[in-house]
């Protein structure tokens, strides 16, 4: 999981939407073949557009506070990430990967970074998985 290295919001590689969120991608379709089905990854990729968009439709100016009262539930995803994988619905690649993508949620404009991260990685993930 050297790619996990790579992944930094806060001033993000030119890669990171391209070459570093497809390995990512690679990396937690080829951990198990029977979890992290699209289909249970993409509701976590909703949610996260969820909070993004309440944060991002706020006017420029408020954007700080409303992110600030939202990312208390835009962190409770690693507890939801989880219990799916105690249900074994995902497995602790995926785990790791939201865990620490959501550590580099700080302010707004990351917090969109994250959601950009994570549609090119349910793009290139829906290309590794065919299921």
């Amino acid at each position: 999981m050297g790619w996990r290295n790579s992944i930094r919001f806060a001033s993000p590689d030119a890669e990171l939407f391209n070459g570093i969120a497809k390995e990512a991608a690679q990396g937690v379709a080829r951990s198990d073949a029977y979890r992290n089905k699209p289909t249970q990854l993409r509701r976590f990729y909703d949610e996260l557009l969820l909070w993004e968009t309440r944060v991002s439709q706020q006017p420029l100016e408020a954007q700080a506070a409303k992110f600030a009262e939202c990312l208390p539930f835009i962190r409770m995803l690693n507890a939801k990430a989880a219990y799916a994988d105690g249900r074994k619905l995902v497995d602790r690649t995926f785990v790791d990967l939201m865990q620490h993508t959501l550590s580099e949620v700080t302010n707004p404009q990351t917090l969109t970074t994250c959601k950009y991260f994570w549609e090119a990685f349910m793009g290139f993930y829906k290309q590794e998985r065919q299921d």
